[in-house]
């Protein structure tokens, strides 16, 4: 990473660690259902590499944290930034819990697996022409692409508001959503202007952290780090 993309605002994209539904494969959007252990030691491995005080994701940078209001979003944000970090983040106003982050709405195949709803999809005589793809057709009885798309389109909205100004990090302006799988990928397709049927494969493992940024500083042009680069401490 060169000194002029460490002055580009970014959009550090968060999964929350592993759930025992997530572990199953199990779509689980509005359920609450906790980390398990192994999923909070992924969050707090995470935060020891990447975050903190002149780290990828340095605090001290950061304009605003979306959170998903679910538990294991909740639970993710407060396994990442230790208590000092939290404290003056919530003082300073920037953390904010919304509903735009919440996972997709599932409907009826909430706590169901792929084939479980393949299976179900084809009882109700659909998918004859095409199988089931939740970007094109949405969930029954849960959100439609077209819903998502649109709660998204408003985060990036308040986003560019923090950043547009900031685009040479001015002032603090990196954002950091803390989420879930389906939902950081599909922000992610919109994040790049890409309709959510746009085949666009993304892997996010439970725990990690993805990267958004602007290309040459523009608003203009959003795009997202394909690979990272380190610059020397300032002892080096």
């Amino acid at each position: 990473m060169s000194e002029e993309e460490a002055k580009t605002p970014r959009v550090f994209l968060a999964r929350h660690g592993e759930t025992e539904w997530a572990k199953s494969g199990r779509f689980t959007g509005v359920s609450e259902i906790p980390l398990n252990a192994f999923g909070e030691e992924q969050v707090a491995g995470t935060a020891k590499i990447l975050v903190g005080p002149n780290k990828l994701l340095d605090p001290a940078k950061l304009g605003c944290v979306f959170i998903s209001p679910r538990i294991r979003a909740q639970s993710t944000f407060e396994l990442l930034f230790d208590e000092t970090e939290k404290d003056r983040l919530r003082t300073e106003g920037k953390v904010k819990t919304t509903e735009k982050l919440a996972e997709w709405g599932y409907g009826i195949y909430e706590g169901l697996k792929d084939t479980e709803i393949r299976a179900l999809r084809k009882e109700r005589g659909l998918d004859k022409e095409k199988s089931w793809d939740i970007w094109r057709d949405g969930c029954e009885e849960g959100e439609t692409a077209q819903e998502v798309t649109a709660r998204l389109d408003s985060l990036i909205d308040e986003i560019y508001a923090i950043q547009s100004p900031n685009m040479r990090s001015e002032s603090p302006s990196d954002v950091v959503l803390v989420a879930h799988g389906h939902l950081l990928r599909a922000f992610a397709k919109r994040w790049l202007r890409y309709p959510m049927n746009f085949p666009l494969s993304m892997m996010l493992p439970p725990g990690s952290v993805g990267i958004l940024s602007y290309h040459e500083h523009d608003i203009n042009q959003p795009a997202f780090f394909l690979g990272m680069g380190f610059l020397p401490s300032k002892a080096e």
